[in-house]
């Protein structure tokens, strides 16, 4: 899965179009996972006090995300492949993590998909509309390829953040002040922490989705017969990355105007906050906006679940052909193998977690974020070798943030670890 550098490439109109998607696919991915939950729930239940958290989020995770595009487009070679260069330790620490949150993250967003799908007034209990969700996202991959997942979330990204910034921009209007005698929660508090771990691991999302951007660069390729230059990845980056980050925002905005001290919290099962988030948008913008935003929203949903079902398994694929030095063809069949077992173990997991959608979510976004100093640490090693060219290694502002992300993201971890624990 290599390709010939592009770093001393120029770009083009033409070039730059044909580069542009899988930036997008990582914010698809993002808002489906983090923006709907977590970003919702931050402004609703604490108001404007996570605001700046979610920032720092996507400031501290950004230099991580990055290196995996321009690693790409500098070298020719996936990410994985330069950790390879490091060593097979660090490739089977990958694939360690992501078999264990691939299919926990698979199977958190594939609920919530299954959940909004009940909206519709179908007569089966969520997880088997869940477990419906992952089989049809699964033989879409296996058949569609990744023209269909291309297509399908540029698509649903635009029609999500039309009908966001709509709510927003009406729900900011309308919006009624909460009463006198209300007092906001603090997050700042023991209690809050397992809330604030949970929402900084799939902010924007999990750091294991630099890997897949890289890797999407070759299906893009393949896609396009072009393979994109570094500056043109990294505009393809930062459209997909300050596009999450924005909408992180407003989600957490919209938390804020309408549910924050209304006396309502979300609900823990998967049919409860499915149908508190569609009565989010429809307070603001009007009843019968209740089918469209339910669509957008199970829409947006599916995609996450399609981008996360080939992404996990691509990764993981990617890594058993490096270790065992298997071809492009044998690749394809790891990858169709590993899309089969991820859709059998995440439809297991939403079987034993039934009634509380918000526990298995949690329990996924914990996991994603103590396991995210070790793939931020690698990130920033592999970027930093001698093999890329010194004019795109980090530069001194890139690599204090790196470090200063590494620093927090083991702080907070380690938080978590005794607060949860060693305080129990």
């Amino acid at each position: 899965m290599d390709s010939n550098p592009t770093s001393g490439r120029g770009s083009t109109r033409s070039g730059l179009w044909k580069a542009i998607g899988p930036g997008v696919l990582v914010c698809s991915a993002a808002v489906g996972g983090s923006h709907l939950v977590w970003s919702t729930r931050a402004g609703a239940e604490f108001g404007w006090s996570l605001l700046g958290l979610v920032l720092l989020a996507n400031l501290l995770k950004y230099p991580f995300f990055l290196y995996g595009q321009r690693y790409t487009a500098a070298t020719g070679e996936s990410l994985l492949a330069g950790y390879l260069r490091h060593g097979r330790g660090f490739v089977i620490t990958f694939l360690l993590i992501n078999i264990l949150t691939g299919m926990i993250n698979i199977a958190g967003v594939s609920m919530l998909t299954g959940a909004l799908l009940a909206g519709y007034g179908i007569g089966l209990p969520i997880p088997w509309l869940t477990v419906l969700v992952i089989t049809t996202c699964s033989m879409i991959i296996l058949f569609g390829h990744y023209r269909l997942l291309d297509g399908l979330s540029k698509w649903v990204m635009l029609a999500l953040t039309t009908l966001t910034i709509a709510a927003l921009v009406i729900a900011w209007f309308t919006n009624t002040p909460a009463d006198s005698g209300f007092i906001a929660p603090s997050p700042w508090n023991i209690a809050s922490f397992a809330f604030l771990v949970g929402l900084l691991g799939w902010m924007p999302a999990p750091v294991d989705l630099s890997a897949w951007a890289s890797l999407w660069m070759f299906s893009r390729q393949k896609q396009t017969g072009h393979m994109a230059t570094v500056r043109e990845s990294s505009v393809d980056f930062y459209l997909g990355y300050i596009g999450a980050t924005v909408l992180a925002v407003a989600f957490l905005a919209l938390g804020v105007l309408v549910m924050h001290g209304s006396g309502t919290t979300f609900s823990n099962s998967g049919a409860g906050f499915a149908d508190q988030f569609v009565s989010l948008y429809a307070s603001a913008i009007g009843d019968w906006s209740r089918p469209i935003i339910l669509t957008a929203a199970f829409f947006t949903m599916f995609s996450t679940s399609i981008t996360c079902i080939d992404g996990y398994p691509r990764s993981l694929a990617a890594c058993c052909s490096l270790l065992w030095q298997h071809g492009e063809e044998r690749f394809a069949n790891i990858h169709r193998v590993w899309i089969l077992l991820g859709a059998a173990v995440s439809s297991l997991i939403v079987l034993h977690f039934v009634s509380n959608l918000m526990q298995l979510l949690t329990f996924a976004s914990v996991v994603s974020f103590v396991t995210s100093p070790v793939l931020a640490w690698i990130n920033l090693k592999v970027m930093s070798g001698p093999n890329v060219p010194m004019q795109y290694r980090p530069g001194p502002w890139l690599r204090w943030i790196s470090r200063l992300g590494i620093a927090f993201f083991v702080l907070m971890s380690l938080g978590y670890v005794v607060t949860e624990f060693a305080m129990d």
